[in-house]
């Protein structure tokens, strides 16, 4: 019986128990008074009996038989009927009876009143706690419902009542955390559209007026060319930004599914690097392969491949003419290591803990390529199927990025 466990219903039933026994106890004395009150009536009456007896000259013996005789005759029950003693004879007519009564009606009454206050007062008291409760509980309900999650339902016992209590903290837990993540949801959400709005600021005003540069001279031909392609790269740059956007996004929110499969190393980086490599001969740069490409690793190509790649883009953007970057590989039983290292310009002290951020860029790097979402999209990426992503850097001495994932479902 769980009902047992709360510890009010178990002093109520204390309590019972011992009115219970109570009143069994102020039974038993009463029966003992009215025993006692009846045997004083009853030689009472025998000696009134004996006396009367006496004086008429009644012998001992026959007195002493008479009273000590237990048996009932007709013949006596026709003499009490003739004196006015039957069962319809009224109480009063019975003075032993009218004081028998008088002697223990005033007791009886008293232990009855007795038992009836102590039981009102123990129930009295049992549901006051109980209405306190309930009171407790309504008002943390309330504040639940308010938003205000910072009392708790009452669960210092156990028993049915505050099972369902902690059942309702759960709830509000469980509901506190929704709003929570709402909450987040909303501010990254604002935030998110205050970034791309603010990002596709310059590429659109770019556009405008590149739009009326070639508006006013659409007979210069080479004018009409120049700002065509600034307005291609323009809209390129606004291309990629909602589009790495949107994949954080993505990410961040929980929409993205990943497909871990068992890919050999080398397919990894010849797909991540497919698109890079031509850029990378225009650009007279290299970008060199080394380890065991022959092994295999835990995670989803299409956005692994997409990861890595941004991390090469990130090198490109930031290695000199003539410069490299190699891509090598190593594992553990359990854990597979891609190391993109290259030979540029590095990253200072001041901005090595900034470079995942959204949109960040160095006073260094002002001059070079991308929107500063790449690295960003990358962690997301990694770390989005359970693996991680560091870096290493020195001030002119070249950057390496590692990226660890599991060799094992």
């Amino acid at each position: 019986m769980s009902f047992w466990n709360d510890r009010q219903i178990r002093r109520y039933w204390y309590f019972v128990f011992c009115f219970v026994l109570l009143l069994f106890l102020l039974g038993a004395g009463i029966v003992v008074i009215q025993t006692n009150a009846a045997q004083k009536l009853i030689l009472s009456h025998d000696n009134a009996i004996i006396t009367s007896l006496m004086d008429q000259g009644i012998s001992e013996d026959v007195i002493a038989t008479a009273i000590a005789n237990t048996e009932s005759s007709e013949n006596g029950a026709n003499f009490l009927s003739k004196i006015g003693r039957t069962d319809q004879t009224a109480t009063v007519l019975f003075p032993l009876v009218s004081q028998f009564q008088r002697t223990v009606e005033f007791p009886m009454l008293m232990a009855g009143a007795v038992l009836a206050i102590v039981l009102i007062a123990g129930t009295f008291l049992f549901f006051w706690k109980r209405e306190h409760l309930y009171q407790q509980a309504e008002n943390t309900i309330s504040d639940f419902i308010e938003g205000n999650y910072s009392r708790h339902m009452p669960q210092s016992n156990e028993g049915t009542i505050f099972q369902l209590f902690a059942s309702i903290d759960q709830l509000s837990t469980m509901l506190q955390a929704k709003n929570e993540t709402e909450r987040k949801s909303k501010e990254f959400l604002k935030g998110t559209i205050s970034d791309i709005s603010h990002q596709l600021k310059t590429p659109l005003s770019a556009l405008a007026m590149y739009q009326e540069i070639i508006e006013g001279e659409p007979d210069n031909a080479d004018t009409v060319k120049e700002f065509s392609t600034k307005m291609n790269v323009s809209l390129k740059r606004m291309e990629q930004l909602i589009s790495s956007m949107l994949k954080i996004t993505r990410l961040d929110v929980g929409n993205i599914i990943f497909e871990k499969e068992s890919y050999q190393i080398s397919e990894l980086i010849l797909r991540a690097v497919s698109e890079l490599t031509i850029r990378a001969k225009n650009e007279k740069k290299e970008i060199l392969m080394n380890g065991p490409m022959e092994d295999t690793i835990i995670c989803d190509m299409e956005w692994t491949s997409e990861a890595i790649g941004n991390i090469v883009k990130n090198a490109l953007d930031h290695t000199s003419a003539g410069g490299k970057i190699w891509i090598s590989y190593d594992r553990s039983p359990y854990m597979a290591r891609i190391m993109i290292t290259d030979n540029g310009h590095g990253i200072s002290a001041e901005d090595i803990h900034h470079i995942f951020k959204r949109f960040y860029r160095s006073k260094n790097s002002l001059d070079t390529q991308g929107v500063g979402l790449g690295l960003p999209l990358a962690k997301s990426i990694i770390e989005g199927q359970g693996g991680t992503i560091s870096v290493q850097s020195n001030l002119n001495e070249g950057t390496t990025f590692i990226i660890s994932l599991l060799t094992k479902l």
